[in-house]
């Protein structure tokens, strides 16, 4: 089974691009993966199978990040790039 995630970037002043994960997206394993990848890492890679430190396993041809205008958790868990650094995100819906 896998655990989906949402990695939401901030593109613009109320504008987050959402790419979404597939595999392995507990925070257990997420926030050590991430720590190898920049936000214009992953906004290149789109839709991403799974997040190692090694590699991003893209889907091919991926689509499109979804734009919101704030992050928002739609499934699983969600990250942000804040201050410098990955971090999960507890959004309350």
């Amino acid at each position: 089974m896998s655990t989906r995630a949402q990695i939401a970037i901030q593109t613009g002043p109320e504008e987050w691009a959402h790419v979404y994960v597939h595999y392995d997206g507990s925070p257990e394993h997420m926030l050590t993966a991430l720590h190898a990848w920049t936000p214009e890492d992953i906004l290149a890679a789109r839709e991403i199978r799974q997040v190692s430190a090694e590699a991003l396993d893209c889907f091919d041809p991926p689509r499109a990040p979804l734009v919101l205008p704030r992050p928002t958790r739609a499934f699983g868990y969600l990250y942000v790039w804040h201050d410098g650094a990955w971090a999960d995100l507890e959004v309350k819906q």
